[in-house]
């Protein structure tokens, strides 16, 4: 059997792709340990800035796969099997100074609909279908579904959203700002690339604070913010991509960022 999760990196963009096309990448435990391992990889590279999380196949992740549960004599603690790595990794993802996308295609349910929520940004294409589908199973999210939504979306809708079970389109998804962009499936891996070689050809440090900011917005209070907001610019101050931003302006000209 090959890989359950495939790794590649080049020009400062790490890719990881499930590798699970003919179980639509369904989640089960295989899957979910490469997953964290990928991740952890990936994270720990000084060189990697940007992080694309893909899928082979016509599906995104089509969810959590049940057989899993359906064969555990204790479901508890098979539940909590397939959770541990993902949510690990998804920690990882969100605590790192790399900017993830999500790359989405057909079904991205379940689980799957909760990692997409959780990336930095998405982009879909117009043939992904999105549905929380938790509640069908009987079950409540994981993989931060619950965290993502509401913030996305606001708290009636996200909870519209998962206690209905209703299919979204890739056009309802964009509305909903649940994704960033939409474009043909044809396109979405170029696309995803040029999003992603523009992401890594900008300034890391600066992009990194940006994203720790805005994560952390809604634990602080106003005040805090500030405070935050002031250390991280003098973080970004100190480095040689923010000298050739200014020298660039002043020059008129584009600046060339190094990542330092």
């Amino acid at each position: 059997m090959s890989e359950p999760v495939l790794v590649s990196s080049a020009n400062g963009v790490a890719e990881i792709r499930f590798n699970r096309p003919d179980r639509l990448n369904a989640l089960d435990v295989e899957l979910a340990e490469g997953f964290a391992a990928a991740v952890a990889r990936v994270t720990a590279d000084p060189a990697v800035r940007v992080v694309v999380v893909s899928s082979e196949g016509r599906a995104f992740v089509a969810g959590g796969d049940l057989t899993h549960f359906h064969r555990a004599a204790d479901k508890p603690a098979a539940a909590a099997e397939l959770i541990g790595p993902i949510h690990a990794a998804l920690k990882a993802l969100a605590g790192s100074p790399q900017i993830v996308i999500g790359s989405l295609k057909g079904a991205v349910a379940g689980g799957g609909m909760s990692l997409a929520l959780g990336f930095d940004l998405a982009i879909a294409a117009d043939d992904a279908t999105f549905n929380l589908a938790y509640a069908r199973v009987a079950a409540s999210p994981d993989c931060g579904g619950s965290w993502a939504l509401p913030r996305l979306v606001g708290f009636r809708r996200a909870l519209e959203i998962a206690l209905l079970s209703e299919t979204i389109d890739a056009a309802g998804a964009l509305r909903l700002g649940l994704v960033n962009r939409v474009v043909p499936r044809a396109e979405l891996e170029a696309e995803t690339g040029k999003l992603a070689a523009r992401l890594a050809a900008g300034p890391a440090v600066s992009h990194g604070n940006i994203k720790a900011l805005m994560r952390g917005s809604s634990e602080r209070d106003y005040a805090a913010q500030l405070d935050a907001e002031a250390r991280a610019f003098g973080e970004c101050a100190a480095t040689a991509d923010f000298a050739e931003a200014v020298d660039a302006f002043l020059g008129k000209r584009k600046p060339l960022f190094t990542g330092r």
